[in-house]
């Protein structure tokens, strides 16, 4: 019975040293290490119970508490920092402090064996579900994130029913606890729920990393916003989805570009390029996108943005362009941009819509640059 008892923390290790393994290959994403600590401090809680260590059942139990609680909260942390959330120290804190304290509570002033088990398997399950709500949004995401949200959440809700049906309203014998049916329960589900919840990890794991291949092709190396391939990409989805529409297309060309490489070197005329698309960046709502088209041409497709608001905004574009100082140039030397736009009509394909748009664009250059021309001549 020891040995098969010892099948989980063995596959836990297994785990945790798959998720060391990953972050090597990338050491950006720190919380494949959060998921490895969490793997591990299970495993140590598991072994804790199992070959009672610390010896003792009160300071077993406290201690075993204690992993427990830190893996879980780690695990969770681990999920929340992928996506960019966090729970706080104070939280964390306190969450610890609850359980923890509970347990002690529970056993070295009135001592319940019972209420000890809810409050470990319903904390836990609780930390999860709160969790899986915080990240409900992955419902919407790539399969492996679905599939990822939806084993947390069957992960979160099994700690409920479990502890009920195994345990009911009568704590097991505490000398019998190791082959107690809540005890045998436990180990299997979460063996069960706890391999498919570290698969769905692993398999988000690498859909992160192709995700990121995949953008980083998308991206200009030198401005860092999106390229023409990534930005026709965006624009195709953004034009066949009408809840993205009022739909404006913004194309902006920078004056006399090409003196300025002449003048002062190309590495100037990078820096221009540059700290062009941090103001278009600057500029830009979270749901537009932009891009450098090529050369000194960038592109801005704003959502839910008629040609009114489109024209609104490439003026305040062109003015913060002309105040802006280039730290490539010289004090005194202006840089300014001409701008042309079109609103999207029912139908129109992407190419349509950037042609007008660079009609109105070249509209504004004739005009004398360092202005916005709407298309159809109107001045914007």
């Amino acid at each position: 019975m020891r040995l098969v008892l010892l099948v989980g923390p063995t596959i836990l290790l297994v785990f945790s040293a798959s998720f060391v393994l990953a972050w090597t290959f990338d050491r950006r994403r720190r919380h494949l290490l959060v998921f490895g600590a969490s793997c591990l401090l299970f495993c140590l809680g598991t072994l804790s119970q199992i070959l009672q260590i610390p010896p003792g059942a009160g300071p077993n139990a406290v201690v075993s508490a204690f992993i427990y609680t830190v893996s879980v909260l780690c695990f969770t942390e681990g999920l929340l920092a992928r996506t960019g959330k966090r729970t706080s120290f104070a939280e964390k804190a306190a969450i610890t402090l609850l359980i923890v304290g509970g347990i002690a509570f529970f056993f070295y002033v009135e001592r319940n064996l019972l209420v000890r088990i809810y409050i470990l398997n319903f904390g836990y399950g609780l930390i999860c579900l709160g969790t899986a709500w915080r990240l409900r949004d992955m419902r919407y995401g790539r399969l492996t994130e679905r599939v990822l949200f939806w084993t947390l959440l069957a992960f979160a809700l099994h700690f409920f029913p479990r502890t009920i049906l195994t345990v009911g309203v009568a704590a097991p014998d505490p000398s019998q606890f190791g082959i107690s049916p809540f005890w045998l329960a436990l180990q299997f589900s979460l063996a069960v729920l706890g391999v498919a919840l570290a698969l769905a990890l692993l398999a988000v794991t690498v859909g992160d990393v192709i995700e990121d291949l995949r953008r980083t092709g998308n991206l200009d190396p030198l401005t860092g916003i999106l390229n023409r391939r990534g930005f026709e990409e965006g624009a195709a989805q953004r034009l066949a989805d009408r809840r993205s529409h009022p739909l404006c297309l913004v194309i902006a060309d920078i004056d006399r570009f090409k003196s300025i490489n002449d003048t002062f070197g190309h590495p100037a005329g990078d820096e221009v390029l540059r700290t062009f698309a941090a103001l278009v960046r600057r500029a830009t709502r979270r749901g537009d996108l932009s891009a450098r088209f090529g050369g000194e041409e960038f592109v801005l497709l704003l959502s839910g943005c008629d040609a009114s608001g489109a024209a609104a905004f490439a003026e305040r574009l062109r003015a913060a362009v002309s105040e802006a100082r280039f730290g490539s140039l010289p004090d005194g030397w202006q840089v300014t941009a001409s701008f042309g736009l079109a609103e999207a009509r029912a139908g129109d394909s992407l190419a349509q819509l950037v042609a007008r748009a660079d009609a109105a664009l070249y509209a504004a250059k004739r005009a004398g640059r360092n202005r916005v021309r709407q298309h159809g001549g109107i001045p914007a």
